[in-house]
């Protein structure tokens, strides 16, 4: 029998990750603040996006989940989130018509200010300091000073956080996700790209099928789900006494949501079933992801799916795979061998980015966009080898015209990235890029859906 939970349950457990405030004092006062701060989401939503990644589970719809490796108070602007969201947007259309089925679309955005790290400090020149881990808790700049943690913190990220929604939720509902705008700007992608051609057929289909609509009498003022579109957020719940103080009971169900994003995931780094991050959002009654690396065991896998849907609720489970290319057939099947016999359901995603890092001749972390592109095609390959639905993605990526990650079409190099480099933290992929990799895992998909076509036509013959 599990033991009761509570919000405040976890910090009986043992906790990885966190920082060390000097003033006990300030976090209390900041939490009790945030306590009487209004949700930046409401449960009806989350029960939404629970719904509809139920699809997902049930192989009828696609996850597209993607945005900043971290957000950080010095690059927020409109213009920056207009950007991220316009990208996802123009990707899940390329993706909606390669699946011929919904996407999902979920952003690292509201609420992605913290970040876990492989060690507590860090030296330069001599130097240790404590480490970075994002601007929910201290300054990225290498001083002592920037570099303590500070609880204060956590009210500016509620501040940006709740802007931030209140601009996608105008995008989402005002006009500007209009598909046939959405469209126009991946056309003017198309015909600039370096590898255009290639994607030139599947654009030209959309655009016919859009056409096609039109002529029908289905456009965006006559349909409203031609110009508006459902937006969920989302991010690594690991700043647990923020999390905590952002835990309201839903009036409407008496179950407890925590309002700080629709959608949370626990990392590989602090997955233990034992520990405090599992503790915590076994509790809430969101979404929630798990980050599956190369250590994840079948049977830790199945013991952490029992503690987090324990009544295999489909749609509350995404298990999002992070190998790194080449490594994925070596640990998936036995994972998805083990959820299919004891018949779990579960949302399986593909987090190409965290297993494909590297370190460049010049110093800087990057990552292969072809390597990225891989470990998503492996991934898709495993699923359809083992009859099983390979059910989204999982992108660090940037509306911004960046060169953190080397390769793609604009064959940005190693040399390139000292050009534009201004993550905070890991390597994103820009707007080309990601827009690129959607064309080309939409091949993935065309392929998924004439696997799936086939057996079917089989099993009625």
């Amino acid at each position: 029998m599990a033991e009761k939970w509570t919000p405040e349950s976890w910090r009986s457990k043992p906790i990885k990750q966190v920082p060390t405030y000097p003033d006990a004092e300030a976090v209390k006062a900041v939490e009790t603040a945030l306590r009487n701060y209004p949700p930046l989401v409401f449960a009806g939503e989350a029960r939404s996006l629970k719904a509809e990644l139920a699809e997902v589970c049930e192989g009828r719809a696609f996850l597209l989940q993607g945005g900043d490796c971290a957000e950080s108070f010095a690059e927020f602007h409109p213009d920056n989130i207009r950007d991220t969201f316009r990208v996802l947007l123009q990707m899940a259309v390329v993706l909606t018509f390669a699946a011929s089925s919904p996407v999902v679309k979920v952003g690292r955005i509201a609420g992605q200010f913290a970040k876990p790290r492989s060690s507590d400090t860090e030296t330069i020149d001599g130097v240790e300091l404590p480490s970075y881990r994002g601007d929910i808790i201290n300054g990225m700049e290498f001083t002592e000073a920037a570099r303590v943690p500070d609880p204060r913190r956590q009210l500016q990220a509620y501040s940006q956080a709740a802007a931030t929604l209140n601009l996608i939720r105008a995008f989402a509902k005002g006009g500007y996700a209009d598909l046939h705008h959405v469209h126009r700007w991946t056309l003017g992608f198309v015909s600039d790209s370096p590898e255009g051609a290639r994607y030139e057929e599947l654009a030209t289909r959309i655009s016919e099928a859009l056409d096609f609509m039109k002529a029908c009498g289905i456009d965006g003022d006559t349909a409203p789900q031609m110009r508006e579109t459902e937006f969920y957020t989302s991010h690594e719940a690991l700043l647990l006494g923020y999390e905590q103080a952002m835990t309201r009971i839903d009036s409407t169900t008496g179950d407890w949501y925590d309002t700080s994003a629709h959608m949370l995931w626990i990392g590989d780094r602090t997955r233990q079933a034992d520990h405090a991050h599992v503790e915590f959002c076994r509790g809430v009654k969101n979404p929630i992801g798990m980050k599956c690396g190369p250590s994840m065991e079948a049977d830790d896998l199945l013991r952490l799916i029992d503690a987090l849907n324990p009544e295999n609720e489909p749609g509350r489970l995404t298990l999002i795979a992070r190998f790194g290319a080449g490594n994925v057939e070596k640990h998936l099947p036995a994972l998805i061998r083990a959820v299919e016999k004891e018949g779990r359901k579960v949302v399986w995603s593909c987090d190409p980015m965290h297993g494909n890092t590297i370190k460049a001749s010049n110093g800087f972390k990057t990552r292969p966009v072809d390597r990225v592109l891989a470990e998503v095609q492996e991934f898709m390959a495993v699923h359809r080898a083992e009859g099983t639905h390979a059910g989204g993605v999982h992108f660090e990526m940037t509306g911004r015209d960046v060169t953190e990650c080397i390769g793609g079409a604009q064959a940005i190099t190693e040399g390139d990235l000292s050009s534009r480099y201004h993550t905070h933290c890991d390597p994103r992929l820009n707007a080309n890029q990601a827009l690129e990799l959607a064309f080309l895992i939409a091949e993935g998909l065309k392929a998924e859906r004439s696997a799936l076509q086939a057996a079917g036509v089989a099993a009625a013959e």
